[in-house]
């Protein structure tokens, strides 16, 4: 496979991903920001977190000034000058799948074109914050759609393997991101740890990841913070887990392997992290720091992906 065929793969993966991520970033806001009078007795800081997760809060401040929910909104969902906007991450998969249409299967080009349309009449209008979950639901539908078209419609070649890279270096670093703002900066001060809105933004944390029912099967217990990140951490048997994304980005990385005859510095840097979170427990991570781990994690997450592009699609 040509390198730029595998690039444009890569990153029509990516940025599909990039999408639901940013619809499930929004969607915690809007579930948190929306907590019954009850629980919010103190001042919350939900659409700053899904800046901080998404693209960086500074720079928000200095281009659009206060923080509001529609303009959250705009940034995030709409904005052209955004390049991780969801209309924007539709947009470049679109030009990528044009790019590599022949290694796309019939499904797969009919679920992103499907999607770039339906998100184009959405951007004629500007939504109200009541109208997002519908608009939400659509982007992670569009996604599933293409993402389960994939899997179960293209032949497990190197056209195959290259896509789900792009799909596990993405989704690891959105997981990362979406715990360690939890745990490091939504909490308000006054509030209490283990109290309503705690509890309450862990729910959301969940289910912004598809997993609350998962916690309920594996733990059969109340909420716990050390739970949640040991599920979304170390346990494989999650999907969005850190170690079920770099369990499948090591496979894949050894299939291209075997395919090319040559193993290299990818290969060897995705083993090394699996292999460090699935000899690792909970408890030591919290010792050592939730918040310090989660940045290194994203920072080797970042290396891999820079020593995929040098070694294959450079």
């Amino acid at each position: 496979m040509l390198s730029r065929d595998a690039d444009s793969l890569y990153w029509l993966s990516r940025y599909v991903e990039r999408a639901e991520n940013t619809a499930r970033i929004l969607d915690v806001a809007y579930r948190m920001a929306s907590m019954p009078i009850s629980y919010n007795g103190v001042e919350t800081n939900e659409w700053e977190s899904a800046l901080i997760t998404a693209c960086g809060i500074d720079q928000f401040r200095a281009l659009h000034g206060e923080v509001t929910p529609e303009r959250v909104i705009e940034l995030l969902a709409f904005s052209e000058e955004n390049p991780s906007s969801i209309q924007s991450c539709f947009n470049t998969a679109r030009q990528n799948a044009r790019s590599v249409r022949s290694a796309l299967t019939s499904e797969m080009w009919e679920a992103i074109n499907s999607a770039w349309l339906d998100l184009r009449r959405y951007r004629t209008k500007k939504i109200s914050v009541e109208e997002l979950p519908r608009f939400l639901n659509l982007v992670k539908e569009a996604s599933l759609r293409y993402d389960g078209s994939a899997m179960r419609t293209m032949l497990r070649n190197d056209a195959y393997w290259f896509s789900r890279l792009g799909v596990y270096i993405e989704r690891a670093d959105n997981t990362a991101r979406v715990l360690d703002v939890k745990y490091h900066v939504l909490l308000p001060q006054d509030a209490e740890v283990g109290g309503g809105i705690d509890y309450y933004q862990w729910a959301a944390i969940l289910r912004s990841v598809s997993a609350l029912v998962s916690y309920q099967w594996v733990y059969h217990q109340n909420l716990r913070p050390w739970l949640v990140a040991d599920l979304l951490i170390l346990r494989e048997e999650m999907p969005r887990s850190l170690a079920a994304c770099y369990g499948a980005l090591s496979r894949h990385l050894d299939d291209i392997a075997h395919r090319y005859g040559l193993s290299g510095s990818a290969q060897r840097q995705a083993r090394s992290i699996h292999a460090r979170l699935v000899n690792r427990n909970i408890e030591d991570i919290f010792q050592q720091g939730l918040h310090e781990f989660l940045q290194e994690f994203v920072a080797e997450n970042n290396r891999l992906g820079l020593a995929i592009t040098q070694q294959y699609l450079g």
